[in-house]
């Protein structure tokens, strides 16, 4: 293997690495939001507590949507 391919894929690694962190953190940004903003009465985090699986599935339906959106706009 030459060293500009593993050159290259170092950097495409990096690359997609900062894109998944940066999806991540706007996630659960939105998460936040959609909890203090949207839903004022219901506390995410109280409800995990007790058990709760609807809102488990909620925030993690909202994470994974935010994150393609963010991927899809960072990709172009």
């Amino acid at each position: 293997m030459s060293s500009d391919f593993l050159f290259a894929t170092v950097v495409n690694l990096g690359i997609n690495l900062v894109y998944t962190v940066v999806a991540l953190i706007v996630a659960v940004v939105a998460l936040v939001w959609v909890d203090k903003k949207m839903m004022p009465s219901i506390s995410f985090e109280d409800e995990l507590r007790k058990g709760n699986i609807a809102v488990a599935i909620f925030a993690s339906s909202v994470m994974l949507f935010v994150a393609l959106i963010v991927t899809f706009g960072f990709k172009g």
